[in-house]
């Protein structure tokens, strides 16, 4: 672990309204951490005392389930962080395990440190509010995806929410680099991996997308995708 560098603070959205002199302070009270492919940064349960902000890579958030499966409930790339239920609640424990995806790079803020900077700089904290409601909305939504029987319209939801995510326009369509591979969009949405095969090429046949490979998706016509929820 060592510290962080100002380009660092610079690059996280919800330090971007602060001057140099502000994000140099905050950068001497940041530590920086790598994690490997696999590894678990936090375990369900597990008290946070720290907010975590990927400067890096992604990782993803999970329960597992009374049934013993992997339930992902986001996924987070760079410039996004975690545990700030922390600053507004000492006693807050860790509702997810969080398990890194890839090779990454975490700037760590301890707790006593994240509060000096939010009452130094109150604006911080609106920008920490208005994560957390995107993250609340984003949970309502994954339920509601989860509740709905029909696994068409789970998968179209997901297809829906990635390119708005992860999607470049292009003339041939939304370019969607999958964040999930085949396994974890089946967890993600809560049906198997046949299932989102299957439906995939579907959905390819309707000329709704196209898959080049297993890594890219493209959505043809977004429109038409959308309409698909209202059969």
């Amino acid at each position: 672990m060592k510290n962080c560098t100002y380009p660092c603070t610079r690059t996280i959205p919800i330090f971007q309204s602060l001057s140099h002199e502000e994000l140099v302070k905050i950068a001497a009270n940041v530590t920086h951490k790598q994690f490997k492919k696999g590894e678990i940064l936090v375990y369900e349960g597990e008290k946070l005392d720290t907010l975590f902000i990927i400067r890096k890579g992604r990782i993803k958030l999970l329960k597992n389930t009374l049934q013993g499966k992997e339930q992902i409930l986001n996924i987070l790339t760079n410039g996004d962080f975690f545990g700030e239920l922390n600053i507004f609640n000492m006693d807050a424990v860790a509702n997810f395990s969080a398990y890194a995806m890839e090779n990454i790079e975490i700037c760590l803020l301890e707790q006593n440190k994240m509060n000096q900077i939010i009452l130094e700089n109150p604006s911080i904290s609106l920008k920490l509010l208005k994560t957390v409601t995107e993250r609340l909305v984003h949970t309502e939504n994954l339920v509601q995806n989860l509740a709905t029987k029909n696994p068409e319209i789970r998968i179209v939801n997901m297809i829906l929410e990635f390119s708005e995510k992860y999607g470049t326009k292009t003339n041939e369509g939304i370019v969607i680099l999958l964040p999930l591979n085949r396994e974890e969009m089946a967890n993600y949405i809560g049906v198997t991996r046949e299932t989102i095969t299957r439906k995939l090429k579907m959905l390819k046949e309707l000329g709704l997308i196209e898959t080049v490979g297993n890594k890219t998706l493209i959505v043809k016509d977004k429109l038409m995708l959308s309409a698909y929820l209202s059969k």
